[in-house]
């Protein structure tokens, strides 16, 4: 995968990334919520960091691994936003609306990680 403007995965982890340090800001401020918050934003704001360096991984397995990371962060991130909303610090809208943009993250990294393994299993 190489690093471009039109390259889906990285706007898409970027563009939420902004928004989970935005949620972050508003759980601070408006909630009064420290703890939770601080998780979600260690792993939201990752998921785009292992992206990007998975574009420049020495390796497919290389690759692999740091996608199988963002993915685990992305998974880690859905745990605290669905935390948040049954702690009642995120309405419901406000939960369904960033978790389906972690949901379609997370579908598009297994995606990715699949199609690089079976181009591996390939014979040249």
């Amino acid at each position: 995968m190489e690093e471009r403007k039109d390259n889906i995965i990285l706007e898409k982890t970027f563009s939420f990334a902004v928004r989970v340090v935005k949620l972050y800001q508003f759980l601070g401020t408006e909630k009064k919520e420290f703890v939770l918050s601080k998780q979600l934003l260690r792993c939201g704001t990752s998921v785009g960091a292992n992206v990007r360096e998975a574009i420049h991984a020495e390796s497919k397995m290389d690759f692999i691994h740091k996608l199988g990371v963002a993915q685990k962060e992305i998974s880690e991130t859905i745990y605290w936003l669905d935390l948040l909303h049954a702690t009642k610090y995120l309405k419901k809208n406000e939960h369904t609306s960033i978790k389906n943009d972690a949901e379609e993250i997370i579908k598009i990294i297994k995606s990715i990680i699949l199609t690089t393994k079976k181009n591996i299993k390939k014979p040249s």
